[in-house]
């Protein structure tokens, strides 16, 4: 939508190509790391409901996969930028 939009008022597809990418680049490095969280989150519950006694050990490690997770949003925004400027 966005797009069509920038293509209809400037005229140049090119850079409505480039936006459309920006925000696919983006949306998709954000639900991925979305869905990632959400299954670490999910197995340190079912973990620490069946073996309470390693939360301590558990956690470290959830937190770990945390960031690395989230750390792909980052990647996704930053090549998606990298895809806007440098693509002519």
């Amino acid at each position: 939508m966005i797009g069509y939009i920038l293509a209809a008022t400037t005229g140049d597809v090119t850079k409505a190509g480039k936006a459309i990418g920006l925000a696919l680049g983006v949306g998709l490095g954000a639900a991925g790391a979305g869905v990632g969280i959400g299954i670490i989150f999910g197995s340190m519950i079912q973990s620490v409901a069946r073996q309470p006694e390693l939360r301590n050990e558990l956690q470290g490690i959830q937190w770990l996969g945390f960031a690395l997770t989230e750390a792909v949003v980052f990647y996704g925004l930053l090549g998606s930028i990298l895809a806007y400027v440098l693509v002519k």
